[in-house]
């Protein structure tokens, strides 16, 4: 039976439906939800705003344990677009990218999903159902949307991997296609000029791609520190690459690649020279190594992040619904039935099946920074990296089971069942993360809400009027005031002392209240 490869018509509608579904679920009442403004989030606007207004603009931001500056200098981008249409700082504008970075990633994990497939042996037909699938998964997934709904500089970082990975695959084909029209048009010729044209047909007749790849997979290493283990998954690429296309265009191409990635990375790779104590940030505080017990909290953290998926998950109220398994149900069925097919694969072919050794390396590699922590395990935010690699393992379950499916019951039977799973799964995406999450009174709290009040309550007052702010909460220290500040200072737009000064605002520590004048309009924030 011939499977034939679907029509330029359903490729299209699948596409938009699914990434307008992405956009929705990550756009949609983004002004409300999350409920309030997280601290971190905060000190990049305030970041961002500093950037503005002074112009000084960084690569590394390095309060609150420091932070790559490419994230940060996005949002001043856009903060400096909608501060044309509002007086002061709003949440949302810190959300927007986070958002875009969001939607983009479930676009690229189709084209990754389905090139993959490809790859694999499957068809055009199945190929394309693969990558629908994983980018329909990951566009309702509560653990996607939530964090493209945050402004943190994670959610770059597996946009970076999935585009980066999906390019620098499909450079082996053009690779290919490359060198057999140019062993056609050198039959006869084998001289320098020869060589030389085939090294640039190799990098950039082909649309630079290996040099693409390498670029966008760089600027990944702006984006979260988590990422730096992913040149282990790269090398696996550069294996692949190599047994099809042979070691020494493949070097050619590795070259390119990694050209591309170090043009992307310099700037950050500067600041690291200079600065090396940044590099390591929270991670030597954090590591697993540094306990009593190394090899037993391995062990368990192993354990807690494997089971995550499908019993307890992330308990901060930041990052998921408090202990809720990070997949819901039917997709954690999903991705357990795709990974023992994928190792059936694995263990049935006599040549390497490259699909399901990447996804499964990409599970290893991703998960590393998250079992070498001994903080707050599981923790969604550390994992980030795996969703790719987690849904499109959970589509290629889809697939198999939507062919079971097809094959044993009645059309229309099939029919039915396929449209009630796809909407429980849209219902289940909102339902959870817009009515159970964003109505909950923990979320409020962890996104520290009565701090946006005391802010709103602020900028409606005449600047005249001497505003104190009396810090009770602890935290990192930024420049004096701790970091649960950093949400007013955002939001009142009052982060230097030149804008506190023309804003009439001040904050004032515990044990120094006897600062604040009487008559003053006092808040407090814990």
């Amino acid at each position: 039976m011939i499977a034939h490869a679907p029509s330029r018509k359903l490729f299209f509608t699948a596409i938009f439906a699914v990434l307008a579904l992405a956009l929705f679920l990550r756009f949609f009442a983004l002004p409300s939800y999350p409920p309030g403004l997280y601290p971190d989030e905060a000190m990049n606007g305030s970041n961002a705003l500093e950037a503005i207004h002074g112009g000084e603009w960084k690569v590394f931001y390095p309060e609150n344990n420091g932070r790559e500056g490419l994230f940060i200098n996005i949002q001043a981008l856009f903060l400096k677009f909608f501060l044309n249409f509002s007086e002061y700082p709003e949440p949302w504008m810190l959300r927007v990218p986070s958002a875009l970075f969001g939607a983009f990633t479930v676009f690229g994990v189709f084209f990754l999903a389905r090139e993959l497939s490809r790859k694999n042996g499957k068809s055009e037909k199945d190929a394309f159902s693969i990558g629908i699938l994983s980018a329909f998964f990951v566009a309702t997934s509560f653990w996607h949307i939530n964090f493209s709904r945050i402004g943190f500089r994670a959610i770059m970082a597996p946009f970076f991997l999935t585009w980066g990975a999906y390019l620098l695959i499909l450079s082996a084909d053009k690779i290919k296609k490359s060198q057999i029209t140019n062993h056609k048009s050198q039959t006869n010729s084998n001289n320098t000029n020869s060589k030389r044209r085939n090294f640039w047909n190799l990098g950039f007749g082909i649309c630079g791609l290996p040099i693409l790849a390498g670029l966008v997979y760089g600027l990944g290493l702006h984006s979260y520190i988590a990422y730096r283990a992913t040149p282990l998954l790269m090398v696996l690429v550069f294996w692949w690459i190599a047994t099809r296309i042979g070691w020494k265009s493949a070097g050619k191409a590795f070259l390119l690649f990694g050209l591309g990635a170090a043009l992307s990375a310099l700037p950050l790779a500067f600041y690291f020279a200079e600065n090396p104590a940044d590099f390591f940030g929270r991670t030597t505080q954090l590591s697993v190594f540094s306990s009593e017990s190394p090899i037993r909290d391995l062990g368990i953290n192993i354990g807690k992040t494997a089971q995550m998926f499908f019993f307890v998950g992330d308990g901060n109220a930041r990052h998921n619904l408090p202990g809720a398994p990070q997949l819901f149900p039917p997709i954690a069925f999903l991705f357990l039935y795709g990974t023992v097919h994928g190792v059936a694969l694995m263990c049935s072919r006599h040549k390497v099946d490259f699909m399901f050794t990447f996804l499964f390396a990409w599970l290893i590699v991703a998960s590393l920074p998250v079992v070498i922590s001994n903080e707050g395990l599981p923790h969604a935010l550390r994992a980030i990296l795996m969703i790719p690699a987690v849904y499109i393992i959970a589509g290629a379950g889809a697939l198999q089971i939507g062919k079971l499916v097809t094959r044993r019951a009645h059309w229309k039977v099939a029919r039915a069942f396929f449209a009630f799973f796809f909407l429980l799964v849209i219902f289940n995406a909102y339902y959870s993360y817009f009515i159970l999450w964003g109505e909950e009174r923990n979320t409020t709290n962890a996104f520290s809400r009565d701090s946006v009040i005391v802010a709103k309550t602020m900028n409606a007052m005449p600047e005249g009027v001497p505003k104190y702010v009396l810090v009770e909460g602890g935290g990192v220290d930024v420049r004096g005031v701790p970091m649960p500040a950093q949400t007013v200072m955002f939001l009142t737009d009052s982060f230097t002392e030149n804008e506190r000064r023309e804003k009439n605002i001040h904050y004032v520590l515990p044990g120094n209240e006897w600062q604040i004048p009487e008559g003053s309009a006092k808040f407090t924030i814990r």
